[in-house]
């Protein structure tokens, strides 16, 4: 216990020092390795530590964001593309106290988007960032324009994997794509579902020594996240876990990501 209490007094303290707007792409090589649930989860954490946080569901078409926080949209993404409201016109805030701004699901125009239409996206996140202090974007997973759009438009960008082979060679694929893209953005790497300690720092390893070695790009580690029944738990019942469970090993993971982010910005 005294271990979680220093641990969050630690975010306190970095996340206060932050002077402004940090704009963080979440993003995966392939889709199911639990990029939204941390994108959720990471806010909140944010929130906690006293930050005005937007989330936005940028998974376009296949937006869930809302589904794991149990709030329901008035407004989404949707309404923003048919111009019939503004970005800060569908924020909706959530029991984690940040706000979210949700995508649409199943709506194959959002998956496609045009370039004007992620244009008007990217300049309204702009003026969102000078009136918030934290913007999480939860991408798509790949390499689509419109993922690539919001990656551009991040300071940071983090890519989730987990330890498969297809999962750690589609995120190496992103890597390789956003470096060639943005080769300013500073790129962390988190490894997902992992069954300890050494193999999450095992694939980190793996990916950045060829990212280095090919690329010639640094990836930052940002940790990993154990493979924890209490966060399907908390899916299932529509309730992110750092709420329902913050004392479980993927809360605790979660608070240490924080952290550690905070510390490579």
């Amino acid at each position: 216990m005294t271990v979680l209490f220093d641990q969050a007094e630690n975010l306190r303290s970095l996340v206060r020092s932050r002077t402004r707007a940090s704009v963080i792409a979440i993003t995966s090589g392939k889709g199911g390795v639990g990029k939204s649930n941390i994108a959720v989860n990471l806010a909140i954490k944010f929130a906690k530590a006293g930050k005005d946080v937007v989330l936005l569901d940028a998974d376009l078409g296949l937006a869930n964001a809302d589904v794991l926080c149990n709030v329901d949209l008035p407004c989404n993404l949707s309404h923003v593309i048919a111009r019939k409201k503004e970005l800060r016109d569908v924020l909706t805030m959530t029991p984690g106290g940040f706000r979210l701004i949700g995508g649409a699901s199943g709506l194959a125009r959002m998956a496609d988007l045009s370039d004007e239409d992620r244009q008007r996206l990217v300049s309204a996140l702009a003026e969102l960032e000078q009136q918030t202090d934290v913007i999480l974007i939860d991408t798509g997973a790949g390499i689509s324009p419109n993922v690539l759009s919001f990656t551009r438009a991040a300071d940071d960008v983090l890519v989730v994997t987990t330890p498969e082979p297809t999962a750690i060679t589609d995120a190496y694929a992103v890597i390789k794509v956003v470096t060639r893209d943005s080769p300013s953005r500073r790129i962390s790497l988190l490894v997902n579902q992992v069954r300890s300690a050494n193999e999450g720092r095992v694939v980190y390893e793996r990916i950045s020594r060829v990212a280095k070695q090919f690329l010639g790009a640094p990836v930052l580690d940002a940790g990993y996240m154990f493979s924890d029944e209490q966060v399907s738990t908390a899916v299932r019942r529509r309730m992110p876990f750092v709420l329902g469970h913050p004392q479980c090993a993927a809360g605790q993971c979660i608070t240490q990501l924080a952290m550690r982010f905070l510390q490579n910005v």
